[in-house]
């Protein structure tokens, strides 16, 4: 890439980001666009601009209000989770922004002013004129100025163990907060048990989980609710469901009618056919009266079998008291391993039924073959990858397509190809990828969505930082200079070394494509928008109907978290190499705080909350970006030859064991809670059978049955 594509993608991408502000402003101004953009509050029956000081809108008032917002606010309107995603951004700047006050201002002008006169600038792909002059590949080889950045790399590695250790302790303060409230949480008196063996002939697994629990917990145990195989009788309740919704829908379209100038009004008709397009027509309201009374009787039916034969290995069991719950999560009710697991309850709501009941043996041979198939793969997409960041180059392109060098001709097409081209090849490949690994984590019997969110979130980072930040590096380079390593295979290493300033390039466009392009349609809600518009004309007919049409979505922790990641990963990993890039990365964390908390404050609802459990899988990853960090420091000043480069080999050292320092002070509670956290009083007495039904599933809840009756008796 060249200096005036360079220049061309950060100014058209700050001039789109600029546009979607302004649309911003004036868009949620209106009226008729406030369930999209301030969804959050108005779920909650709050006005869309409680707390600001104008009922008018300009481009900066949504900066005012991010930044006037506290940490209680974000809490109360979001839930614990959100707040510490906004720890993790927050730390990370404060990092960037602390290591770049030494590192732009020193090695900078360190590395512009060496007099290096017979230094060749690196020819590599996407590398523009004179930014080996910005980097250390204008340092000289064995050079005493090199020891600039060994002080840098030293200070970098301090500054992120002291902000790290502080969100830690912090985090840790929110959790512990969140779990002594005096508010009443079912999951809290609650706890899941996996892995029970075969009940004693003549005895239900229910009776079994009652007679163990009630035996060890004789004054603390409630009752249990054993987990059942449910597919026959949730197919019949979501029917009859459907059958209710459509029936309510039909009335009310058939009451509006009355208000016209037809005082009778028009019933509903459609047919029953596929998707109501062919077979017979029917009036709707009789039609789906007449399916409620066929599947209200089978509904019963198949609630009773299932609760008295389907009963599987797992089961929920509540306590009386939060701390005996906390307590039994945490001990080990058998000799072995493979019998009466028993964990923390999940929320009722993030529970994955149909995990739970499957085996200790079972879970682990799925995580291994799951961790198998991410394995292969991130072996699969390195190649397409690697030969994305090749090809899209336009000296590729044109080598490889002759037949677009009319096009590639053109100035204007040439530079903005050269400006955006890679870095939307790669962002769009990427965006394939989170549903299948989110399906994988959730194959391997993980209990909840929480957990199943935090799995996939690994599973993509990992994929990221070794697909992208060292797929874009590795493959460029042997893609470019193939021929060169063919004659020469021992000078593969110092390629590899001599183009990392050279990929750094691809990265700062890369990561001002993120945030200014990425931020603004964040922002602007621009897609959103339209979708609802165009369901609520043609599709909506009820009030049901609009609020299914703007209902909001969560943050989707399971893929923002590891492309932040990457973001961190790249900008650790060159903030030395070619220190330019701090101030992008620093932008990008800085202005995605700003953005993401009018989002979380306004716009996203969260649909679980894990009191803050994803932030030990934060930590982890953000030392693993800053060790990579640190051993390609070391391999760099190797290839720099420089004399005292075992001076940067204590770094990993010092990180692993900062590592597992925080590990052993901290992670234990982010595992279980603590009893002196459970053991906080409550302001009033939980109602446990308020507490029991929060779990109960909705298809065996529909009705009152005779088998539900039997379910719930008290032991």
């Amino acid at each position: 890439m060249d200096l005036s594509s360079f220049i061309t993608s950060l100014t058209t991408s700050f001039i789109i980001f600029v546009i979607l502000m302004i649309l911003f402003a004036w868009l949620s101004a209106k009226p008729g666009n406030q369930v999209v953009y301030y969804p959050n509050r108005i779920l909650k029956g709050m006005d869309p601009w409680e707390g600001s000081r104008s009922k008018t809108r300009n481009p900066f008032a949504w900066i005012r209000e991010a930044l006037s917002s506290t940490e209680q606010q974000v809490i109360d309107l979001s839930g614990l989770d959100s707040a510490v995603y906004f720890v993790f951004l927050s730390t990370v700047f404060g990092i960037l922004l602390l290591s770049g006050l030494l590192l732009v201002p020193i090695l900078l002008p360190i590395s512009i002013t060496e007099d290096n006169p017979g230094l060749v600038d690196s020819t590599g792909k996407n590398a523009f004129d004179d930014l080996d002059k910005l980097s250390m590949a204008h340092l000289k080889e064995k050079g005493n100025r090199l020891w600039a950045s060994v002080i840098a790399c030293y200070w970098v590695s301090l500054v992120t163990y002291y902000f790290l250790w502080k969100a830690y302790k912090h985090v840790s303060d929110l959790r512990a907060a969140a779990l002594m409230s005096p508010e009443v949480r079912a999951e809290q008196f609650a706890v899941l048990v996996r892995d029970i063996p075969p009940s004693t002939e003549g005895y239900s697994k229910k009776e079994q989980v009652d007679a163990y629990f009630k035996h060890i917990y004789p004054e603390t145990f409630y009752k249990s609710m054993v987990v059942t195989e449910n597919n026959e009788v949730k197919k019949i309740y979501e029917e009859f469901d459907t059958c209710k919704k459509k029936l309510a829908r039909a009335e009310i379209i058939y009451a509006e009618s009355k208000k016209g100038p037809n005082s009778e009004g028009v019933r509903l008709t459609h047919k029953t056919g596929l998707l109501g397009l062919v077979g017979k027509k029917v009036d709707s309201i009789d039609y789906y009266n007449e399916k409620i009374r066929e599947l209200t009787p089978k509904l019963e039916v198949a609630q009773n079998k299932t609760l008295k034969d389907k009963q599987q290995g797992a089961a929920v069991v509540f306590f009386t008291s939060r701390v005996t719950a906390a307590a039994a999560a945490q001990s080990a009710h058998a000799r072995m391993i493979d019998t009466w697991t028993v964990i923390d309850a999940p929320e009722p709501r993030q529970i994955l039924w149909t995990n739970l009941p499957k085996t200790f043996y079972e879970r682990e041979i799925r995580q291994y073959v799951v961790y198998f198939i991410v394995f292969m793969t991130i072996c699969f997409y390195m190649i397409p990858i690697a030969i994305i960041s090749a090809f899209t180059t336009l000296p590729n392109l044109r080598k490889l397509l002759p037949f677009l060098k009319p096009v590639l001709d053109i100035t204007s097409v040439r530079t903005v190809l050269g400006a955006y081209l890679p870095q939307i090849a790669l962002i769009v490949f990427l965006a394939l990828l989170p549903k299948f690994l989110l399906f994988l984590s959730k194959a391997e019997g993980i209990p909840s969505e929480s957990h199943a969110e935090r799995a996939t979130s690994g599973k993509y980072f990992y994929f990221s930082v070794f697909n992208v930040f060292i797929g874009v590096t590795i493959g460029g380079t042997l893609f470019d200079s193939a021929k060169a390593i063919q004659k020469n295979p021992d000078s593969i290493t110092e390629m590899l070394a001599t183009s990392l300033p050279g990929s750094a390039t691809f990265f700062l466009t890369f990561v001002a494509l993120k945030f200014f392009v990425g931020y603004g349609l964040e922002l602007s809600r621009i897609v959103p928008l339209i979708i609802f518009h165009l369901k609520r004309k043609y599709l909506c007919k009820t009030e049901g109907d609009v609020k299914e049409a703007w209902y909001p979505s969560d943050l989707g922790y399971a893929t923002k978290i590891p492309n932040d990641m990457l973001i961190l990963t790249i900008t650790l990993s060159y903030c030395v190499i070619a220190p330019l890039i701090i101030p992008f990365g620093a932008v990008y964390f800085g202005l995605g705080w700003l953005v993401f908390r009018n989002q979380v404050l306004n716009v996203y609802v969260p649909k679980y909350e894990s009191y803050g459990k994803m932030w030990p899988h934060m930590h982890v990853r953000i030392l693993a970006s800053l060790l990579l960090f640190q051993v390609t420091m070391v391999g760099y000043f190797g290839v720099k030859k420089f004399l005292f480069t075992p001076v940067i080999i204590p770094l990993p050292i010092l990180t692993l064991i900062f590592g597992f320092v925080c590990s052993k002070k901290f992670y234990r509670f982010f595992q279980s809670t603590a009893l002196e956290v459970a053991s906080h009083e409550l302001k009033e007495t939980p109602n446990m059978e308020i507490v029991y039904k929060s779990f109960l599933p909705p298809c065996l809840d529909a009705h009152k049955s005779d088998g539900e009756q039997q379910f719930e008796e008290d032991v």
